[in-house]
């Protein structure tokens, strides 16, 4: 098989695929990204937190026009995983309006972004309806 490698430092490949999140030790918000401080309390120190691989569709939007090379259109959505939201584009579903509810069930799944001459995969996560 050949390597894989997440496209963001914050998804986990394995059987099992999973994001975690950084999350501050004094407030207990959470962050995907690297932080030196908590935008929310300012303290220094983070955990990483598992985040539930299932979650609800808390809003979206229709994309339509993106840079070259990026196929349109594309539902990018934000989801409510346990509590915490995650930015994701929606995937295995139309992008129309009329599939797409506020509150639908959704859980997350890996795609692959593409694979570079020596045979690496760069695979991303989207959510797909449960």
């Amino acid at each position: 098989m050949a390597d894989r490698v997440p496209l963001v430092d914050y998804l986990v490949l394995s059987e099992d695929p999973r994001l975690v999140a950084r999350e501050c030790e004094r407030c207990a918000a959470r962050f995907f990204d690297r932080r030196n401080a908590c935008a929310s309390c300012g303290a220094t120190t983070f955990r990483g937190v598992d985040i539930p691989r299932t979650g609800t569709l808390v809003t979206y939007t229709i994309v339509s026009v993106a840079p070259p090379g990026v196929a349109v259109p594309f539902v990018a959505a934000v989801v409510d995983c346990g509590g915490t939201a995650v930015r994701g584009n929606l995937v295995n579903v139309a992008p129309d309006p009329g599939r797409l509810t506020p509150g639908m069930e959704l859980r997350l799944t890996t795609v692959s972004v593409g694979t570079d001459g020596a045979g690496t995969e760069a695979v991303g996560y989207g959510f797909e309806p449960a």
